[in-house]
Order: C-alpha cells, then structure tokens, then sequence
C-alpha cells in the first residue's frame, strides 16, 4: 500500500510538540516511523504529528506504510481533534476501524468504531445501542485472544462514558447512576489484573476517574478516594497529559467539600510538573489555571486578587493558542474581566470584557448577560453612568426571557440606579417600576418594596410629593407582605448580585462536569465571581456543552 498524503492526518488536528526539534529528531523515514509508533503506543497526544512528519519522509523516499501503521496514524490524529476540528474526528475513526479491520487488528478496529460513535456533539440512544454491541464483541474476542485487554477495557470504558453524559435524561438518574457504577466497579475488577500494562493502567485510571464523577453527586467521600486513585494510576503510568482531567474533577470534588486549600495544593502541584512540558494540551492547561483561580476565590479568607487575576491571564493565554476552541477563550476573558473588576482594575476589565463581548456567538447568550453586566459595573465606578445604563438595560432584557425572573429584575434595578446617576429620573422611575414587578413576580416583596422606594424618590422629582405618597404606600404594602429589604442596588451591594448570575457553559445535570472539573451535583455552591441561579430554561445546545464535556485519550 502507498503512502498517504500527510494532508490525510491533518484536517485541522492542532500539533502539539511545538518544540524546535534541530538535533533531536530523527530524519530517516523509518526511523521517524518508529518514533510514530512509540509515540502512538504510549497515547501520547504528539503521535498525530509524528505520524503527518513520518508520512511525509515516506513519500519522499518512495516508501510505503502498512494498514496497521496507517490506522494508527489515522486513530492519533482524530484524537487530536478539538474544538471547531472536531467534527474531523468521526470520519477519520471510521476510516481507521476499516484499516485494522483489513491488518487484521480486530481488536483496535472495535476501538476506533467505538470512538467514531462518540465524535458526535453528544450521545444518543442509537449511540449506546451501537456501542452496546460493540462491547458484547470486545468481550468475546478478548475470550478467544482476539482482543488484547486495554483494548477490551477501553471499548467497555467508552460505553460507560456515553451512558454517564445520557444519565440526566433519564427517567431515575439516581438510579440509573447505582447501575452504571456496578458497571465501572466491574470494569476495574476486570483491568486490574492487568495493570503491568501501560495501556491497561491509562485506562484503569479513567476507569476510576468516571466511577468517581458518577459518585461525587451521591457519597462524595468516596468519590475523592476514587479520583485520588485515578491521580496515583496517572502518575504510576507516566502519562501526565492524561491526567488532567482526573485532576480537575478531584480538585472540583475537593471545592465541594470545603477543602478548598487540598484543591489548591493539588492544581499548584498540577500546573508546576507541567510547566515546562509540551505535551500537555493547552486547552487543558487553560482548565488548570481557570481551576485554580476558582479554587482561590472561594478559599478561606477572601481571594488573593493578583493570583486570580494572573492565573486568568495565563488562562487566557493558553486557551488563545488551541485552535478552534473560541469558547474556552471567550470564557477565560470573561472571568478574567471579572477578576480585574472585582480587583478595582475598572478600565483594565472593561477591555477584557468588551473583547470577551465581541467572542461571543447569537446563542451565548448566559454568556453575554454576564459581560454586559459586569462591563456596565465598570462604566458606572468609571463614572459613565449613561453607558453603564445602556449596558445594564441591555443584559435585563436578555434575562427577562430566562425561567429566573430574578436576575432580569436585578438587572432592570440596576438600570435604573444607572439612570439615576446620569440624571434620567423619568426614565429611571420607569426602570425601577418595571424591576417591582418583577420582584412582585417571583414573590420577592421585600426587593419590590426596595425597587418602590427607590422609583417614589424619582417619582418626587418628575411628578411631585402627591404621586410619590401613592408609590410609597405601594412599597409600604409590599414590605409588610415580605422580609426587610437590604441595599438599593448602589455599586457595593450590585456586586452581589452580578455574583449571582449564572455562569456560562456550566454542568448541565446532577452528573455532568463543568469546564472547571465541576460535577453538577457535587455538593457547595459556586465561588465568589461564579454565579448561583438558574439562567435560560430547556436543554442546552450541544455546542454550548463542547467546552464542558469530559473528551477522555482512552
């Protein structure tokens, strides 16, 4: 068979052994195809690369490659595939399965049509029902020796991950997360023996890396013996580009439970071993630092601003350098933004913002409220109270449409203090009429006696003291019929209520995992810069759940 145009193992799979590579790499087309192959066999994330370069000197001398090698370069480069790239990724399975298929690699063909089901945006019943069958044939050709045990266990592994992102469909999740986890259990009774393995071992520890996000939800203790075990197989096995994911979801586990300096220590410890190495993927290095930064907003004693803020940086850094994955970046500017703001930094966040703004797609749209917030906090401690209006009013009408009728009258409250201070008592009067009712909405009497008050004031100005009584009562009626009210929405006390939007691209479900290693159900509430509140109510897009969704090696 000839060999294959490099251009066949790119389709938009990034490379990520950037490293100059005068004096270490090898010329000889054979042996850069030994190289591929090593590469390929420890699951390091660079094989794509090697696999395009040895492709290359082939062709060059005229030489060829087999089905086997051709398939594995084919397998190495899908699993590079991310973000806007990975829609590449389904075909170039496919095509690897038949590969194997024709070198005779039964097993390995299984793998790659396993991982072909689960390219798509997210899984289907036909989806499980396709990787049903196929570990049913794992199964049994690992009984006649056809099917080595890493390969066995990584099909096997897979459909339980596709389960696990179905289970808050279900009809009992609860229990339906019982099963799947006597499932795993199994899995690692079945891998363990096998551990010697690399192969094996990397698999073993994605094993227990799931089992322990399908547990966080429901025994969270056992949940951090679990991943802390994914950590220590990670470790054992020498793969440390694979280990950030189990890391992440322990270090999220950690947060849940108040143990916010272990979570700390545990990313630090994350971040330093990786400092210098290449073959951790950037995305996944942006996670780290975005993680670590939650992890010290919500520690003990207040955050340390100016860590946040450069871990932000960092992250944003990172994130800006994987190609196609514009969310992640847009998302690390946004809490970047924040951080600044938060920090005093009004005229340093307002830029990140409105570059986090201008990331933004049509559907983005938990994400937009939450910049045009913010970026309306810093017009107004900026003393451009007329912008901080135009931008407070925006994001309100957004939020108006969300089920939480909450946030949309914050939102119409702090317009209308906006408008205030850029001496539009009208208009603001309107603000804080339309921010009362939708206190009145949500049975919140207390905020609608606080809106009223304020909207009598203005009242007073435009329309004088005899219809200013008539709000007052009004607001007198719904403070006896509610709890005492609190602040009126100046600049200290907005803050807690931008806190309390609700974060763009979270956990979907009870068991699902956040871009920060978050599992839904996992526990404590989100940090000081997160937010709390349900936002746009139905399902999320598919593509909104991209920069979430757990894309395990295996």
């Amino acid at each position: 068979m000839s060999s294959r145009s490099p251009d066949e193992f790119r389709l938009g799979a990034p490379v990520y052994d950037r490293r100059p590579r005068a004096g270490r790499e090898p010329v000889d087309p054979h042996e850069l195809l030994h190289r591929a192959r090593r590469l390929t066999a420890d699951g390091h994330p660079s094989a794509g690369g090697a696999w395009e370069r040895a492709a290359t000197a082939l062709r060059r001398a005229g030489g060829s490659i087999t089905p086997g090698d051709h398939a594995d370069a084919l397998d190495a480069t899908a699993l590079a595939c991310r973000g806007r790239a990975r829609p590449a990724a389904g075909p170039l399975f496919s095509r690897a399965a038949d590969l194997h298929e024709r070198a005779g690699q039964r097993g390995k063909a299984l793998v790659s049509r396993a991982r072909a089901l689960l390219s798509g945006p997210e899984p289907g019943a036909t989806v499980c029902a396709g990787l049903e069958e196929l570990g049913e044939r794992a199964t049994s050709l690992h009984a006649t020796g056809q099917a080595t045990a890493a390969e066995t266990a990584t099909v096997l592994l897979l459909r339980c991950r596709a389960r696990a992102d179905l289970l808050d469909t279900g009809p009992d999740p609860v229990t339906e997360a019982a099963a799947l986890r006597g499932e795993l259990t199994g899995l690692i009774a079945f891998a363990a023996p096998h551990r010697a393995a690399p192969a094996v071992l990397a698999v073993l520890a994605e094993t227990r890396a799931l089992l322990g996000r399908v547990t966080a939800p429901d025994d969270p203790a056992a949940a951090l013996s679990g991943l802390r075990a994914a950590v220590a197989d990670h470790r054992a096995g020498g793969r440390p580009w694979q280990a950030a994911e189990s890391r992440l979801l322990l270090a999220g586990v950690l947060r849940a439970t108040g143990a916010h300096q272990e979570a700390a220590a545990l990313l630090r410890a994350a971040l330093g071993a990786t400092a210098t190495a290449t073959s951790l993927h950037g995305a996944d290095r942006a996670r780290l630092c975005l993680a670590l930064a939650r992890t010290l907003g919500g520690a003990d004693g207040g955050p340390d601003r100016a860590e946040e803020v450069a871990l932000l940086a960092e992250a944003v850094r990172h994130a800006d350098a994987v190609a196609g994955d514009s969310r992640l970046s847009t998302l690390a500017r946004l809490a970047l933004g924040i951080a600044r703001a938060e920090h005093g930094r009004w005229r340093e966040a307002s830029a990140v913002l409105e570059e986090a703004l201008s990331g933004l797609a049509e559907d983005d749209e938990t994400a937009r409220v939450r910049a045009r917030a913010w970026l309306a906090y810093c017009a107004l401690c900026l003393g451009e109270p007329g912008r901080a209006a135009r931008e407070f009013a925006r994001a309100a009408a957004e939020a108006r449409r969300w089920d939480d009728r909450r946030h949309g009258a914050a939102l119409s409250h702090l317009t209308a203090y906006a408008l205030c201070a850029d001496v539009s008592p009208e208009k603001a009067a309107r603000a804080y009429e339309r921010a009362a009712d939708l206190w009145r909405s949500v049975g919140d009497h207390a905020s609608a006696a606080r809106s009223l008050r304020s909207r009598a004031r203005r009242v007073r100005e435009v329309w004088g003291a005899d219809a200013a009584e008539v709000v007052e009562e009004e607001a007198l009626r719904e403070a006896a019929r509610g709890l005492p009210g609190g602040d009126d929405g100046e600049p200290d006390g907005a803050r807690g209520w931008l806190r309390g939007l609700p974060e763009p691209y979270g956990p979907p479900g009870r068991y699902q995992v956040g871009v920060y290693g978050e599992v839904g159900g996992a526990g404590a509430g989100p940090r000081t810069s997160g937010g709390a509140g349900a936002g746009p109510g139905g399902r999320r897009h598919p593509e909104e759940q991209s920069v979430s969704r757990v894309q395990g090696r295996v």
